[in-house]
């Protein structure tokens, strides 16, 4: 018999209880790739189990809880005992990371995560270890399946984003509260995970700016489709002007881009570096069994001996004055002259008008049109100066374009 792998469990809803499964059924192939067969040997509940015990009990600490309290000090202690952990909690991850991986690097144990960002995609093993020493230029992607649904299911079927939504918590790709994932608190998270790692620099989750979907519209969706578009929830972590930039928002994509086809509960993240182009890797994004399998195999890479570093080389300052392309979704009087004082203001900030669509007449008149890069400041300058002009009937809105297309 061989030694066996005791690991102790904390936390048992959706994603625990599928862990609890896939160690029962996969235990044997476990034992074959790393000489050591999985069991679990204690699991705490908020309403039942002891976490010392379980501690003292355990070779591996795998935490499922969620949220910061108690699972942060549960993790500190686990790691303070020379226990390694494996974590699914994006949130712990992204508040406390620095504590974290400091606790971990003085025990000498390792601190596992995989299943945090992106379902399945091994975008932590790839960026730590494939590209562990390639200097990373931009790391971005679809990193909310519950999002990404909403949105696939908002275009082909032209519904409200309400009633989309119910749908998405009946099939179970949505909480009963979906307000992380909708307002971009999630993929925020994520993304701040993934900047640290990519280049190497602290980063807290208030240096991230986020955005989310709730405020999306079917219209918005149908003109987009005219102008050979498809919009994702988009996060996006890169270097800019010698620091970096990390942000989460809607955002219209071009059919040529790679991740314009990615839909439904999927995820799908894209690492650009000089030396490599651009890796993109997709997968489920959603779920307990997915999410469970990840971790099952950051349990597996820790059996195995592999051992990742988190330190940090460089101070990045963040940059938040960007550019970047546009939708301009305007409600308008029928008159003559008004697309020409639109492009006047537009023109007078700097902004360039790459196409446009113009719907309707009278009362339901509508221009719809896709501006070119420019800076953020002064795309909003002029649409706030727009929205001053008397021939609007409605408050300009406005979603973020990639032109970047790989044909």
């Amino acid at each position: 018999m061989s030694e066996p792998a005791r690991i102790g469990l904390l936390g048992r809803g959706t994603v625990g209880g599928a862990f609890a499964k896939l160690v029962e059924e996969r235990a044997g192939a476990v034992e074959s790739v790393t000489g050591r067969r999985p069991e679990l040997t204690g699991v705490l509940t908020r309403s039942d189990g002891d976490f010392e015990q379980i501690l003292s009990a355990s070779d591996v600490v795998v935490e499922l809880m969620g949220g910061t309290d108690p699972a942060r000090d549960h993790v500190l202690g686990a790691l303070r005992a020379g226990k390694p952990v494996v974590t699914a909690n994006k949130q712990l991850l992204a508040q406390h990371g620095e504590e974290l991986f400091a606790t971990a690097r003085e025990a000498g144990v390792q601190l596992r995560f995989e299943a945090a960002v992106a379902g399945v995609i091994p975008i932590i093993r790839v960026i730590q270890e494939s590209f562990g020493v390639t200097e990373v230029a931009k790391v971005f992607g679809i990193v909310n399946g519950t999002t990404n649904f909403i949105l696939s299911e908002m275009a082909s079927s032209g519904a409200a984003y309400e009633d989309v939504l119910r749908r998405a918590q009946e099939l179970g790709y949505a909480e009963a509260d979906p307000t992380e994932d909708v307002n971009g608190a999630d993929a925020a998270a994520k993304m701040a995970i993934l900047a640290r790692l990519a280049f190497h620099t602290q980063v807290t989750l208030d240096e991230v700016d986020y955005e989310g979907i709730e405020s999306i519209r079917p219209d918005d969706l149908a003109y987009a489709k005219e102008l050979g578009l498809s919009l994702k929830l988009l996060g996006v972590a890169e270097r800019r002007d010698g620091g970096i930039s990390i942000r989460v928002f809607p955002c219209f994509l071009y059919r040529g881009h790679p991740l314009a086809p990615v839909e439904g509960p999927f995820n799908a993240v894209m690492v650009e570096a000089p030396e490599i182009t651009e890796v993109t890797m997709s997968g489920p994004g959603a779920g307990g069994v997915q999410t469970a399998s990840a971790v099952l195999g950051d349990v597996v890479s820790i059996l195995s001996g592999d051992a990742p570093v988190h330190e940090v080389r460089a101070d990045l300052p963040v940059v938040r004055d960007v550019t970047s392309s546009f939708y301009l979704h305007l409600e308008v009087a029928d008159e003559p002259g008004v697309l020409a004082q639109i492009a006047r203001v537009l023109g007078e900030k700097g902004v360039s008008v790459k196409s446009v669509v113009q719907r309707g007449l009278g009362d339901d008149a509508r221009l719809v049109m896709v501006v070119h890069e420019a800076p953020e400041d002064s795309f909003i300058g002029a649409v706030q100066e727009i929205s001053r002009l008397d021939f609007l009937r409605s408050p300009p809105r406005y979603i973020r374009v990639i032109e970047e297309e790989f044909v």
